[in-house]
C-alpha cells in the first residue's frame, strides 16, 4: 500500500516527534508514505479568516500535486485534513469555485480535477491496515495501561467519513489490539480550544480544562492531532492551578503509543520531546529504564 504523505507545516517543527513515529509505524505496517514533492501549507483554519479564495486554492494545490502521484493523500494533522477534505465539498457546492482554482492552479501548471480521496491517518490504520494487523506486528503488550482516547474536534468532523462524530470508535479499536485498557470518555470529540490558547487564553484554558478534568485515574491521554496535543501537554500547570489539584498526565500521539507497542527504537519514537513525562507510561508495559 502507498499513500501521498501530505505532513503539513507542524510536523516538521513542532511535532515531530508525530511525523517520525507516523512513518515508522507506516513502514512497519507494510504501507509507504511517498511524500509529496513540494507540498505547501493547506492554510489551515487562518486563510479562511483572511481570503475564502485562499484557503481553498492552498490546499487545491497539495491535492494537484497528490493527483499527479495517482495516490490517496494522508494527512496526519487534523487541521490540515479538514483542510484539504473540504476543497471538493465546496467545489460539489459552488460551480463557480472549480474554474477559478483552474485558473489559479494553471498559472503554475497544475490542474485539479478532483480525483484524489483525502484520508486521516487514523482511518488509514483503521480500516485499510486493520486492528488484526496491528496486533499481528505487537511486540510489547499494553495491558494494563489505562489510556484516554481523544481525538479532537477536527477529525471526525464536519464531515464524518469514516467514524461517527460524537462517539468515533476507530482509535479504540486500535488500542483495545495493543491489549490497551481503553477509559470511557464522553469528551472524545469536545473542542481543545485550538489556538485560542493564543489569542483568548482564558477560554482556552477552560476547554482544556474540562478536558482534562475527565482523565483521573487514566495512565495516559492518546491522541491524532498537534494542536490537541500540545494543548493538553503543555499547559497542565495552569490546568493545575485553575482546578485546584495537580494533574500531571503523558499526552502521546497514537502513533508513539503504537511504536511503544511495536517495540521500535526510541529514535523512532521521540519520547523526549513530550512535555509531561511519559516515564510512568514506559514503566507500566516494562519498557527498558534508559531507552
Amino acid at each position: 500500500m502507498k499513500y501521498a504523505y501530505y505532513p503539513g507545516c507542524t510536523l516538521e517543527t513542532a511535532a515531530r516527534e508525530y511525523d517520525v513515529s507516523a512513518r515508522a509505524v507506516f513502514r512497519e505496517l507494510g504501507a509507504e508514505l511517498v511524500p509529496i514533492p513540494d507540498w505547501n501549507c493547506c492554510g489551515s483554519s487562518p486563510a479562511e479568516s483572511v481570503d475564502y479564495l485562499l484557503s481553498i486554492a492552498l490546499p487545491a494545490r497539495n491535492l494537484a500535486l497528490a493527483e499527479q502521484m495517482g495516490l490517496d493523500i494522508v494527512a496526519t494533522c487534523s487541521s490540515c485534513y479538514l483542510s484539504l477534505f473540504k476543497v471538493e465539498k465546496h467545489c460539489q457546492r459552488d460551480p463557480s469555485l472549480r474554474p477559478r482554482l483552474a485558473e489559479i492552479l494553471g498559472a503554475a501548471g497544475l490542474t485539479y480535477r478532483g480525483t484524489v480521496r483525502v484520508r486521516h491517518m487514523l482511518d488509514v490504520i483503521a480500516n485499510d491496515i486493520g486492528p488484526e494487523k496491528v496486533q499481528a506486528r505487537m511486540r510489547r503488550s499494553l495491558r494494563g495501561l489505562r489510556v484516554v482516547p481523544y481525538y479532537g474536534c477536527q477529525t471526525v468532523r464536519p464531515f464524518m467519513e469514516y467514524d461517527g462524530p460524537d462517539l468515533p470508535e476507530s482509535m479504540d479499536r486500535l488500542l483495545a489490539a495493543m491489549e490497551a485498557d481503553v477509559v470511557p470518555y464522553l469528551y472524545k470529540t469536545r473542542c481543545c480550544g485550538g489556538i485560542l490558547i493564543t489569542s483568548t487564553k482564558d477560554v482556552g484554558i477552560k476547554l482544556v480544562s474540562d478536558l482534562l478534568a475527565e482523565t483521573d485515574g487514566a495512565d495516559c491521554v492518546v491522541t491524532v492531532c498537534p494542536l490537541c496535543q500540545m494543548n493538553l501537554d503543555a499547559y497542565q500547570a495552569e490546568v493545575s492551578r485553575k482546578l485546584g489539584r495537580r494533574v500531571n498526565i503523558p499526552v502521546l500521539y497514537l502513533t508513539q503509543l503504537m511504536a511503544l507497542a511495536f517495540d521500535l527504537p526510541a529514535q523512532e519514537i521521540l519520547l523526549q520531546k513530550n512535555i509531561v513525562s511519559p516515564r510512568p507510561v514506559l514503566e507500566k508495559i516494562g519498557w527498558p529504564a534508559g531507552s
